[in-house]
């Protein structure tokens, strides 16, 4: 499934545009398109590269599609509960490590999306991705920008994403939910029973051991 997930979002940011031209983050709407057709130019402009060494994919995803993804946020929330728990730590010592250890996890998932996200790329075929229409966003700090994508001969994939507003009036995505399933919420299910049994320092060593895989696309038990 979250395969699945990952072919989805590459696909949607590697929409297919005419132009390069800067991200506005100040329309929802508008951030997801530009982003996907300045991740897209960057991987065909690169190919040359790519061909040489598949690991420049990295390269790509981290300067030109992480920046718009609240990957902290997304983390936070994967993680739940136990942020919850660490607040209500009483100890000085104790919560300081605590929160130190959430700072390494935010980090270790963001090298773990490059990777993911970097797999992924590697199976782009030029599939098509329809937007729907923009909508008034105004005094809305969450927006559901709605994208399909379109195969011959394949049933349609009907996706929403999750755009958020943060304090500098600046919109990112930090979830997705493909025919009715959120990535977050998959995620954090996977992670749950991890972090009550054995903590959140394993969970990172985890997700630390698969970001440093090569890049090249695992699907279904490989680099998830």
């Amino acid at each position: 499934m979250f395969k699945q997930f990952l072919m989805v979002v590459a696909l949607t940011f590697s929409a297919i545009s005419v132009a390069s031209e800067p991200v506005d983050l100040t329309d929802p709407y508008k951030m997801v398109r530009q982003v996907s057709d300045n991740t897209f130019q960057r991987i065909t402009r690169d190919q040359p590269l790519i061909e040489k060494d598949k690991e420049h994919l990295r390269v790509i995803v981290k300067e030109e599609l992480m920046p718009y993804i609240d990957y902290k946020y997304a983390a936070l929330r994967v993680l739940g509960s136990h942020v919850s728990k660490v607040r209500s730590i009483k100890d000085p010592a104790e919560q300081k490590q605590a929160v130190e250890d959430i700072k390494r996890f935010i980090d270790v998932f963001q090298d773990y999306l490059i990777a993911t996200y970097a797999g992924v790329f590697t199976q782009y075929t030029n599939q098509k991705v329809e937007f729907g229409p923009s909508k008034e966003f105004a005094g809305q700090d969450l927006v559901l920008v709605k994208t399909k994508i379109v195969e011959p001969g394949k049933p349609e994939i009907k996706i929403d994403f999750k755009v958020r507003e943060d304090r500098g009036g600046e919109w990112r995505a930090y979830d997705m939910v493909a025919e009715g399933i959120s990535l977050l919420d998959a995620k954090q299910s996977e992670f749950q029973g991890i972090l009550r049994q054995q903590g959140i320092d394993h969970v990172s060593n985890l997700l630390e051991q698969k970001s440093k895989l090569p890049v090249q696309f695992r699907g279904e038990g490989g680099n998830e």
